[in-house]
């Protein structure tokens, strides 16, 4: 009995170990099969690209621009909406035949409806398989209290409440293909870092995509968001964010400006050029890349974070408590004199 006893007691331990090792493997393989189905299912794509119509906003320059030409050499009917028609000019003269474009003010409903007869009649009774809602700005942005009504405005007017009526005027067409809406949000939809219109505009496009997806899924209508991190175009130039600052600084009354601080503008803008010098990327084929799959994958993502910063920082950022997230925006913003 006690040879038996000690024997059980020296055996315990290695049979633990062989669980856990066991366990582990077993944990790894489980992992392995999710991500190799994950990868099948999201390499999946849709048959009959030749056929399908997509609208994109905001064409003249940046991401439109590029995901325009992107998607006209994947093989879709690209109808590319442009602000102006030099824009217009330049897309035509560095794609196909098949693209076409057209003119469209996202905030005039009357620029939206003839928008939405061109489209309509290109189309037929096929309906529009995709709506890329790109078009945006961004300036002015700085302190909230630098701003005024008419410059939150002026810029929720563009990326969001355009947005949306480009949106419910096109949803007809849509769900008569029962097709795809992807929706240019961006990471500062997720983490506030400045003040002006930009941030609140992009918190809207995450609301109103995410609720859109929930109504439109009994449709077969698929809704996707975009955020991308810091990326170099017109809406990041940094001569017009600089140039709009130091205009809203000289307007601002003495003892704001005492309060704030003499060098608090420069250290604003030193921020700004930091952020797009060493933090913004110029491949905007990262942004691109997730269009044209939400539009093109047979099982399309829900959202697609574009850029190693808002991978690895921004979206990590917005999971931390409120607290920590604060703390860290503070560190990468200037103090104010009175701070």
């Amino acid at each position: 009995m006690f040879i038996q006893h000690s024997f059980t007691r020296v055996l315990h331990p290695q049979v633990f170990f062989c669980a856990d090792l066991l366990c582990c493997c077993w944990s790894l393989a489980v992992l392995a099969l999710v991500a190799a189905v994950w990868f099948f299912r999201d390499s999946r794509q849709i048959t009959c690209i030749h056929e399908k119509h997509v609208l994109v906003t905001g064409c003249d320059s940046g991401f439109g621009h590029l995901a325009a030409r992107q998607l006209d050499r994947r093989g879709f009917h690209v109808l590319a909406a442009c602000l102006t028609e030099p824009g217009a000019s330049r897309l035509r003269a560095s794609a196909s035949p098949r693209l076409k474009t057209l003119l469209l003010n996202v905030t005039d409903s009357a620029s939206i409806d003839r928008a939405l007869e061109r489209v309509r009649s290109e189309t037929g009774e096929r309906g529009l398989w995709g709506l890329v809602n790109n078009a945006g700005i961004s300036v002015p942005i700085g302190p909230m209290e630098w701003m005024q009504l008419e410059d939150f405005k002026k810029v929720l007017d563009v990326n969001l409440i355009g947005l949306i009526e480009v949106t419910l005027k096109f949803l007809p067409l849509l769900k008569k293909a029962r097709g795809r809406v992807v929706n240019v949000a961006s990471i500062l939809g997720r983490v506030s870092l400045i003040g002006g219109g930009y941030c609140l505009s992009k918190y809207g496009v995450e609301a109103f995509s995410d609720s859109l997806r929930r109504d439109m899924m009994h449709f077969g209508v698929n809704v996707s968001i975009i955020e991308p991190g810091f990326f170099k175009t017109q809406v990041t130039d940094l001569s017009l964010i600089e140039d709009d600052l130091k205009k809203r600084w000289s307007n601002l009354p003495a003892e704001v400006r005492r309060a704030y601080g003499d060098s608090y503008l420069q250290d604003y803008i030193k921020v700004q050029e930091f952020s797009m010098n060493i933090l913004a990327s110029s491949d905007l084929s990262k942004v691109t890349s997730c269009m044209q799959h939400a539009l093109s994958a047979r099982y399309p993502q829900t959202r697609y974070s574009a850029g190693w910063d808002a991978k690895f920082f921004w979206i990590p950022l917005s999971y931390l408590p409120t607290c920590i997230a604060d703390m860290v925006t503070n560190i990468l913003m200037p103090s104010t004199k009175e701070s």
